[in-house]
């Protein structure tokens, strides 16, 4: 089902921190050209002892702050 979801999805949201199946979703969203944003309320799950490769990713767009962040930047 979480496989059909992202098919049908225009963009795929990542809140982080995420589980080993949530990285699953990302390499399948990435594999299907989903625009991503991974989303997390502080920096410190991009820090260099939490982040994941694919984090880094130039087609991946990072969304930091409160809630209302990520609504603005989705609304944009």
């Amino acid at each position: 089902m979480e496989l059909n979801g992202i098919d049908e999805s225009d963009i795929v949201i990542i809140v982080l921190p995420a589980g080993r199946g949530t990285h699953i979703e990302l390499g399948y969203a990435l594999a299907k050209g989903k625009k991503i944003i991974l989303y997390s309320s502080n920096e410190e799950e991009f820090s260099l002892s939490n982040t994941v490769n694919f984090y880094e990713l130039d087609s991946i767009e990072k969304v930091i702050g409160d809630e209302d962040t990520l609504v603005k930047r989705l609304v944009k």
